[in-house]
């Protein structure tokens, strides 16, 4: 583990062993509604009302970080606390091998489906739950149960599922041969795209406004509008504003691949 102080943010480089602590995942969990999922590394904001809870990590991962290399964690720890309203920046070492995580899907109808994972592993559950939040009926620690009743409910799930990295985790979607056809069988002879096209119409048009193209742009015009404004607004390149101007930097940067990763599919 390698963990840099900068002037904007707390870097943690680690391996998947730690990563699986107790205490990374407490932290993980108290955190998912304040989470950035970066290519590689998950970028956690600063919460007022779970200052205790980041404190203790913060003392646990210096207590950890110390026995590694054999030195006394104190000083190293109020350097950290100095730290407390920046964000902290986790992500995997270079030369680890990406690890399979199988995720299945299961169709009961074309209302609900259940996601569920073959082991524990909080980083893809809580990113799953973080896309598909207001959707989730219900959920363990290893599965969630989500309500696709409607157009933009089964549009979120695709966009939700076209992303198959966190961190150096590599997800692997398995379903069985019935899970499209329930999944879809209120569309019978139509296609998904067909049938939600008028209903998306505006949100689409709405999407090119965010990305600044014109409607009908393509593709190049729009990967290439992406790439600029995501350099522009990637919350790395404020991290040392205010919390308030880091939040709205996050959430244009959000709403950048949202707009983007729904005109592809459109397209």
């Amino acid at each position: 583990m390698e963990i840099v102080l900068r002037n904007n943010l707390i870097l943690i480089t680690t391996e998947f062993d730690t990563l699986n602590t107790e205490w990374m995942k407490e932290f993980l969990n108290h955190h998912a509604r304040g989470m950035l999922f970066l290519p590689k590394a998950v970028l956690v904001f600063r919460n007022e009302t779970l200052t205790e809870i980041r404190d203790e990590f913060l003392k646990q991962l210096s207590q950890h970080h110390a026995e590694t290399n054999d030195f006394s964690h104190e000083f190293f720890l109020r350097s950290m606390l100095k730290y407390g309203t920046q964000p902290i920046r986790i992500e995997m070492k270079k030369l680890e091998e990406p690890e399979n995580v199988k995720v299945n899907l299961y169709a009961y109808d074309s209302d609900t489906v259940l996601i569920s994972l073959e082991y524990p592993n909080s980083w893809v559950l809580n990113y799953l739950r973080s896309q598909l939040e207001v959707y989730v009926e219900k959920g363990t620690d290893v599965s969630l149960v989500v309500d696709v009743s409607d157009y933009k409910a089964k549009a979120r799930l695709e966009r939700a599922l076209n992303k198959r990295h966190i961190l150096h985790y590599q997800i692997q979607y398995t379903y069985d041969n019935h899970f499209m056809s329930k999944l879809y069988s209120d569309f019978a002879n139509f296609s998904f795209g067909d049938l939600c096209k008028d209903e998306e119409k505006e949100e689409n048009t709405h999407f090119y406004t965010v990305l600044e193209c014109p409607v009908g742009a393509s593709q190049d015009a729009l990967k290439k509008s992406y790439k600029k404004l995501a350099k522009v607004y990637h919350p790395d390149k404020i991290v040392h504003e205010t919390p308030h101007m880091v939040e709205k930097y996050t959430q244009k940067f959000q709403l950048l691949q949202e707009a983007y990763t729904a005109l592809r599919i459109v397209s």
